[in-house]
């Protein structure tokens, strides 16, 4: 079965998108199907849709590096995954234009991304109001057939199926229908200010900072004003969330019991859990910096990966060419 997701290269990648997705992602191209056959990844920097928000060029450039490098570091197979930039697969926006010709108006309109995008104060652009035709492109031109989405873009995911159909319906069969694949996160991660950790909120603490930098950002997580001494409901603190998220089983209950008894403060908790983070994440730390000596390296997987998804975009590509008449 073919799996694609795409991230874009918005800035550093924190431990909210690690177990939020990146984490499922990375399973997902070990997976084997239902039919038995192994899961083909199809694995995208979206640099194209992080211009709708406007970054610096050479913002751009620089994150999309960084991005293929975390990936990289945090176990993305190339032998088993196809992975690329978006842009260096012209064929995507080619297809994105013959897409938009037939992709009603009140579709796009009744997608709630754009407008809560622009409450967020990105300024609305056309690209932004798009972006759902040229996510269809990059879904449909390689005929995925399962794409991994948190609930919150599961609309996205719909409105392709209904752009592929209103295409097949009115040109003959040409697209595979994609089934999305809802990604439950292992729990709600939450940022050091106690809200759903973004970089929009600056309250991130990323993957690959310095261990002297997660340390100073775990100790400022926030907590309530229960005293040492009193019991605390660990069902209701920012600390044990992200605990969860690196303890092992039998320690995670010891900290739980040790809530609920009383006598253990926040302070103690936080300096285990920045012990375990850095623990947790020392392995891909590792393989970073080595990847941050060798660029060059990087750019050919993402050269070479590019190569292999324009093979089949190609093949996609002319199927609708020829469909609408351009061939």
């Amino acid at each position: 079965m073919r799996v694609l997701s795409g991230i874009q290269p918005s800035g550093r990648l924190h431990i909210g998108n690690f177990f939020g997705a990146m984490r499922q992602h990375l399973q997902l191209q070990h997976a084997v199907s239902l039919t038995g056959a192994q899961n083909e990844g199809f694995y995208f920097i979206a640099d194209y849709h992080a211009m709708t928000s406007g970054p610096k060029p050479d913002d751009l450039r620089q994150n999309k590096l960084a991005v293929a490098m975390d990936y990289l570091a945090l176990g993305l197979d190339t032998d088993k995954t196809v992975f690329w930039c978006q842009s260096d697969v012209p064929q995507v926006t080619e297809l994105a234009w013959i897409l938009s010709c037939i992709t009603p108006m009140g579709l796009l309109q009744r997608c709630v991304s754009f407008k809560e995008k622009v409450a967020q104060g990105i300024l609305p652009n056309h690209g932004l109001f798009a972006y759902p035709v040229l996510q269809a492109a990059d879904i449909l031109i390689f005929d995925s057939e399962l794409v991994p989405v948190g609930a919150d873009q599961k609309q996205h995911i719909e409105v392709t199926r209904d752009i592929a159909g209103y295409f097949n319906n009115t040109y003959g069969e040409t697209f595979v229908l994609p089934k999305d694949y809802i990604i439950e996160s292992v729990a709600v991660v939450p940022g050091i200010d106690g809200r759903k950790m973004s970089k929009s909120y600056d309250n991130t603490i990323e993957i690959f900072e310095p261990e002297s930098s997660v340390k100073k950002k775990v100790m400022k997580i926030v907590t309530d004003s229960t005293p040492v001494e009193s019991p605390k409901d660990p069902e209701k603190c920012n600390v044990f969330a992200l605990l969860k998220l690196v303890a092992l089983p039998d320690e995670l209950a010891e900290w739980e019991k040790k809530y609920r008894q009383g006598g253990t403060g926040y302070g103690e908790v936080k300096k285990r859990l920045a012990e375990l983070l850095i623990e947790y994440f020392k392995p891909y730390r590792q393989k970073r910096a080595g990847l941050e000596k060798n660029i060059d390296y990087v750019r050919e997987v993402l050269k070479k990966g590019a190569e292999r998804a324009a093979a089949v975009a190609d093949k996609t590509l002319k199927k609708a060419r020829i469909a609408v008449g351009l061939e």
